[in-house]
This record gives C-alpha cells, sequence and structure tokens, in this order.
C-alpha cells in the first residue's frame, strides 16, 4: 500500500517530496507538470502525470493524502475526489496563497487538517528576523507581500551562470512567500557552458524578445542594478526589488536593496536566503547557485569572502557534482575558437598590457573566452579583446595581478559615450558605433580599423592615467587650508 500521496505541485509538495523517506512506495505523486513527473521518476520516485482532481489518477489505497498545489480552488477539488477515493485517510490540505474565506471553509469540509504556507513562511521569515541581517529577511518578505500581481525577476543581458541562478533563485523565494515570479532575460545564451547549465539542469528561464509592461505587477533585478544599463529594460521603469554583488556608481532606488560588493557572486547572495529562511532550495537550484558562486570567483580565487565559503559549502551537499562537471566540459564552438585566433594575431601588447581588435562578431560571449585565454600568455596582467555587431562596439576586459580596477579604467575610458562598469578584475563595456563616428552599414574593413583606433586609444590612455598614482614631495612646504 501506498502511504503518502501527493496531489499537485506548489511549494508544500517540494517540501513535502525533500523531507520525506524515499523508499519503496512510500510516496505516491500526481501532478499535471510532466517535466516534474519526468523529474521525480529519475529520482525513483513514483510520479503520474495527470490530473489531480481525477481518482482515475490514484492508487488503490494510501494512509495519508497531502494536497499541495499553490491554486486554492483546484485543492478543494482535489480534496473532495480524495475524500471520495480515500474515506478513511487523513487528508491534509494546502490553503494554497490568497485563500477567499469561502475557499478555507470547504476546504476544513474535506480536508483534516489546513496547511497554510504564507504563515509558515511568515513564521521563518520572524525567525530569520533576529540578528545581523534580520533586517533585510523581514523587507524581503514585506516587499515580495506587496506585490498582486507577477513579479518579472531580470537578469542582466546575454546572462552568465551567476545571474541565470541568482534570477531563478528570486523566482523561486517569491513563489515560497506566495507571489507569482518568472526568471526572465533579455538577448541570448551563448556561451557554451551556459547553455549547458540552462539545459542540463532544465533551468526554468525564459527569453523575452519585447518588453510589456503590463505582464507584471513588480520588477526584480538580479546581478545589475539599474534598468536599461545592462539590460533591455525601459530605463524609466521602476524597480521593486534588486539583488546585486557589483560596487554602486550612482544612487539606487527600490523598495528592496541588497548591494553587496564584499562578495563574489549575487549567488551567493540567494544562498544566503535559502538558508536563513530555513528553505531547501532543492538539487537544481543548490547545483546551479554553486556553478555561479563558482564563475564569479573563479573557484575561490577572485574577490572571494567569507561569506561566499559558507554559501558554497550550504549549497554543496544539495549539489549534482556530475551535472557541474557535464557543465563544465561542453563542446568549443568554432567561431569562439575563431574569435580567440583573431584576438591572438590581432594584439597589441604596451608593457603587460594587451588589447585587440577581433572585428565583427556573431557571439559577444567570445569575448570574455579570448580575453580569459589572453590572460595565459607570459608577462601580461591585463586583457581587453573588444569587437562589434548589430551597431555597438562590445569589450570584454581581465585582469591577474595588475595594480589597477577595470571597473575604474573602463568607466573611465568609455562612460562618457556608452556603458561600462565591473569589477577590478573583470570589467565590460557597450558603444553604440553611431558616437564612434561611424555605422554598421560602413565596409567591415574600414568600420574595425575606426573601431580599433577609437576604443584602443581610449583604453589605453585611461591605463595610463589609472597608473599614474599621485606623489607628495615631502621636501615641499605644504600649506592646508583651515577649517
Amino acid at each position: 500500500m501506498i502511504r503518502r500521496l501527493v496531489l499537485g505541485c506548489g511549494a508544500v509538495a517540494h517540501t513535502v517530496i525533500e523531507n520525506v523517506p524515499k523508499g519503496r512506495d512510500a510516496l505516491y505523486v500526481v501532478t499535471a507538470d510532466s517535466g516534474w513527473a519526468s523529474t521525480l521518476r529519475e529520482e525513483k520516485i513514483l510520479a503520474r502525470e495527470g490530473d489531480p482532481t481525477d481518482p482515475s489518477t490514484f492508487p488503490d489505497d494510501v494512509d495519508l493524502v497531502i494536497v499541495a498545489s499553490d491554486q486554492s480552488k483546484r485543492n478543494v477539488a482535489a480534496a473532495d475526489a480524495a475524500r471520495g477515493a480515500f474515506p478513511d485517510a487523513e487528508i491534509l490540505a494546502s490553503v494554497g496563497f490568497d485563500p477567499a474565506p469561502e475557499t478555507v471553509k470547504r476546504l476544513e469540509q474535506a480536508a483534516d487538517q489546513l496547511i497554510d504556507p504564507t504563515e509558515a513562511v511568515a513564521g521563518r521569515v520572524l525567525e530569520a528576523s533576529g540578528g545581523e541581517g534580520g533586517q533585510l529577511m523581514a523587507d524581503l518578505h514585506t516587499t515580495l507581500r506587496e506585490l498582486s500581481g507577477p513579479l518579472g525577476v531580470f537578469a542582466h543581458d546575454n546572462p552568465d551562470p551567476d545571474a541565470i541562478a541568482s534570477a531563478i533563485g528570486l523566482a523561486r523565494l517569491a513563489e515560497e512567500i506566495g507571489v507569482q515570479a518568472e526568471a526572465c532575460y533579455f538577448g541570448e545564451i551563448a556561451h557554451q557552458e551556459n547553455r549547458a547549465l540552462v539545459n542540463l539542469l532544465d533551468l526554468p528561464i525564459r527569453q523575452i524578445e519585447e518588453f510589456d509592461p503590463s505582464t507584471y505587477d513588480g520588477i526584480a533585478l538580479v546581478d545589475h542594478s539599474r534598468p536599461g544599463v545592462n539590460d533591455s529594460l525601459p530605463p524609466e521603469i521602476a524597480v521593486d526589488l534588486i539583488v546585486d554583488h557589483h560596487p554602486m556608481r550612482e544612487p539606487i532606488r527600490a523598495p528592496y536593496t541588497d548591494i553587496r560588493s564584499g562578495v563574489g557572486s549575487t549567488s551567493t547572495l540567494l544562498a544566503e536566503y535559502f538558508n536563513r529562511l530555513g528553505i531547501d532550495p532543492g538539487e537544481t537550484l543548490a547545483t546551479a547557485l554553486l556553478y555561479g558562486i563558482r564563475i564569479d570567483t573563479r573557484d575561490f580565487t577572485r574577490e572571494v569572502s567569507a561569506l561566499d565559503f559558507e554559501a558554497a559549502a550550504y549549497l554543496v551537499d544539495n549539489a549534482d557534482v556530475a551535472a557541474l562537471e557535464r557543465i563544465e566540459s561542453p563542446g568549443v564552438s568554432g567561431e569562439t575558437m575563431e574569435t580567440v585566433a583573431r584576438a591572438i594575431q590581432n594584439r597589441d601588447v604596451r608593457d603587460s598590457v594587451l588589447s585587440s581588435c577581433v572585428g565583427e562578431i556573431g557571439n559577444r560571449d567570445a569575448l570574455s573566452q579570448a580575453a580569459d585565454a589572453l590572460l595565459n600568455m607570459n608577462g601580461i596582467t591585463v586583457t581587453f579583446v573588444y569587437g562589434f555587431a548589430d551597431g555597438v562596439a562590445y569589450g570584454s576586459a581581465r585582469a591577474r595581478g595588475a595594480d589597477l580596477d577595470l571597473g575604474e579604467v573602463l568607466r573611465d575610458a568609455f562612460a562618457e559615450v556608452g556603458s561600462a562598469g565591473g569589477h577590478a578584475d573583470m570589467a565590460g563595456v557597450q558603444v553604440p558605433l553611431g558616437i564612434l563616428g561611424t555605422t554598421a552599414e560602413e565596409d567591415v574593413t574600414e568600420l574595425t580599423e575606426v573601431v580599433r583606433e577609437v576604443i584602443a586609444d581610449r583604453f589605453f590612455e585611461a591605463v595610463e592615467d589609472a597608473r599614474q598614482v599621485p606623489t607628495l614631495d615631502f621636501d615641499t612646504d605644504v600649506t592646508f587650508p583651515e577649517d
């Protein structure tokens, strides 16, 4: 006999499945979500794709029924069906999120006990609100609960693993608190490792081609902090939540902000949220967040903090290590190899700084891979690889053991003509070609020369300025102004 029957696939269902024994006949799940049913079967859990309100999908007999959809009315139908099929079984039913009073009364008639996921999460928030950082959890809960509709959680354009994992993590937390949410991005996921991450883990993140502001009641940004900069959102759109680890360049306003430049990744912050709130991220999300931390800290060798190590230790027990190995060993496309080859051939080296224009590109992620590859050359501490596509020049910079801050260098060089930013040892830039006095319609060879001349001059000048540290001649009398 099946001991426990789970009907539906909401937040309560995930919690039950993660915490009950997985032995033979211990658990049976009925869900309309074919993807989730397939995942459960891979984990050796009896799962059937079907309608949780249809008794024909139920097993013959059970001890306990958990009605676990996030939709209150659907839970009423499932609880009624379960009571008719199993009159002697104990029935626990989730009230879902924001149930109407009459719906709760109907559930009370069909079920033996009710579960309120909103109260459960609120209780965990209150428990987590004590001590350092507790107010952040309370503010996060309050901000999310004030939203009346779907939340769009936006990674930056062409997202990397940290942005992808963070967007999915924040969307999952919002749903745990009772707010429908969706992880989104503009552009494309072109880097082969990033594609492997999404495809192998089947991550729920949606590509947006044209933004419709009526789709979402709230907007969240992860791994960046300004709409219209590094994403294709309208610059004037109101943002409700920001979670980021990049330094702020100007004041930012949002009901909830958590921007900590002292940590190595945004995934670290999301892992901390799950830990503090006592919510199990599950294997898939734990794997994605751990990979995000590893990539942004270069396996804990770049801008790493104690919090990054703590987050990794929290995630590693749940992560799929075998999946991480498959993600890290994808094939490299011929286009990427060609970009790396052009970067080597066209390199301009001045002291320990290397700059290279690769001309027209089809894959922006190839720039960062080329910058990483060239950083392995003897005597090189800084690399900057750039090219152009669709009327915009793009650049990616890397540093190792350099005496300058790449984020500041690129901002000094290109902030007036485009957008730039990043960290001390990893940064990027975008400059519209029109600002350079040229257009995308010009001959590719001529355009490449113009881009090389303007971009390289600005970059090397900014590097030189950054390395000119002012000195004070102590043999000279210095008079300081009085207060």
